[in-house]
Protein backbone atom coordinates (compact mmCIF):
# COMPACT_ATOMS: atom_id res chain seq x y z
CA UNK A 1 0.00 0.00 0.00
CA UNK A 2 2.74 2.54 0.85
CA UNK A 3 3.49 2.02 -3.10
CA UNK A 4 0.27 2.97 -4.21
CA UNK A 5 0.17 5.98 -2.09
CA UNK A 6 3.97 7.16 -3.26
CA UNK A 7 2.54 6.28 -6.96
CA UNK A 8 -0.65 8.47 -5.90
CA UNK A 9 0.80 11.47 -4.05
CA UNK A 10 2.98 12.05 -7.21
CA UNK A 11 -0.36 11.98 -9.99
CA UNK A 12 -1.80 14.30 -7.96
CA UNK A 13 0.77 16.98 -9.34
CA UNK A 14 0.75 15.46 -12.25
CA UNK A 15 -2.87 16.03 -13.85
CA UNK A 16 -1.98 17.79 -16.57
CA UNK A 17 -3.60 21.20 -15.84
CA UNK A 18 -2.97 23.42 -13.19
CA UNK A 19 -5.79 24.47 -11.82
CA UNK A 20 -6.22 20.43 -11.37
CA UNK A 21 -2.91 20.25 -10.15
CA UNK A 22 -3.40 22.61 -7.55
CA UNK A 23 -6.44 21.88 -5.80
CA UNK A 24 -5.53 17.86 -5.87
CA UNK A 25 -1.87 18.22 -4.59
CA UNK A 26 -2.70 20.93 -2.04
CA UNK A 27 -5.73 18.52 -0.39
CA UNK A 28 -4.02 14.68 -1.17
CA UNK A 29 -0.93 15.62 1.38
CA UNK A 30 1.16 12.49 2.51
CA UNK A 31 -0.61 13.22 6.05
CA UNK A 32 -3.95 12.53 4.44
CA UNK A 33 -3.04 9.63 2.09
CA UNK A 34 -1.46 8.17 5.65
CA UNK A 35 -5.18 7.82 6.52
CA UNK A 36 -6.79 6.42 3.73
CA UNK A 37 -8.32 3.32 3.69
CA UNK A 38 -7.70 0.95 0.70
CA UNK A 39 -11.19 1.95 -0.59
CA UNK A 40 -10.18 5.38 -0.65
CA UNK A 41 -7.58 4.77 -2.10
CA UNK A 42 -9.12 3.11 -4.73
CA UNK A 43 -11.33 5.84 -5.48
CA UNK A 44 -8.40 8.24 -5.82
CA UNK A 45 -6.86 5.80 -8.00
CA UNK A 46 -10.52 5.68 -10.19
CA UNK A 47 -10.90 9.82 -9.73
CA UNK A 48 -7.61 10.37 -11.04
CA UNK A 49 -8.34 8.20 -13.78
CA UNK A 50 -11.19 10.89 -15.00
CA UNK A 51 -10.24 13.74 -17.25
CA UNK A 52 -8.47 16.99 -16.18
CA UNK A 53 -11.73 19.59 -17.21
CA UNK A 54 -14.11 17.19 -15.39
CA UNK A 55 -12.38 16.45 -12.57
CA UNK A 56 -11.54 20.18 -12.18
CA UNK A 57 -14.80 21.10 -13.08
CA UNK A 58 -16.68 18.48 -10.18
CA UNK A 59 -14.52 20.12 -7.35
CA UNK A 60 -15.53 23.33 -7.86
CA UNK A 61 -19.07 22.66 -8.31
CA UNK A 62 -19.35 24.24 -12.16
CA UNK A 63 -20.88 20.74 -12.99
CA UNK A 64 -22.12 17.80 -10.68
CA UNK A 65 -19.84 15.12 -10.20
CA UNK A 66 -21.02 11.54 -11.28
CA UNK A 67 -23.35 10.07 -8.21
CA UNK A 68 -20.08 7.72 -8.05
CA UNK A 69 -17.84 9.99 -7.33
CA UNK A 70 -20.32 12.53 -4.94
CA UNK A 71 -19.50 8.76 -2.77
CA UNK A 72 -15.94 8.53 -2.00
CA UNK A 73 -15.23 8.41 0.93
CA UNK A 74 -12.82 11.82 0.57
CA UNK A 75 -15.20 13.38 -1.76
CA UNK A 76 -17.00 16.12 0.45
CA UNK A 77 -13.85 17.25 1.78
CA UNK A 78 -12.23 18.02 -1.41
CA UNK A 79 -15.20 19.67 -2.27
CA UNK A 80 -15.07 22.34 0.61
CA UNK A 81 -11.14 22.69 0.08
CA UNK A 82 -11.54 23.88 -3.41
CA UNK A 83 -13.62 26.37 -2.13
CA UNK A 84 -10.79 28.04 -0.53
CA UNK A 85 -12.93 29.85 1.85
CA UNK A 86 -9.75 31.04 3.83
CA UNK A 87 -8.56 32.59 0.50
CA UNK A 88 -5.12 30.83 0.76
CA UNK A 89 -2.79 31.11 -2.45
CA UNK A 90 -2.30 27.83 -3.21
CA UNK A 91 1.06 26.44 -4.05
CA UNK A 92 2.46 23.18 -4.72
CA UNK A 93 3.97 21.36 -1.59
CA UNK A 94 7.02 20.25 -1.91
CA UNK A 95 7.77 16.41 -2.12
CA UNK A 96 9.81 15.39 0.78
Amino acid sequence: MEAKRARLLWSVRKRGILECDLLLSTFITKQRLAGFSLQELNQLDSLLEENDWDVYYWTTGAKDAPAEVQAYGFWKDLFEHSKNRRKHILRMPDLD
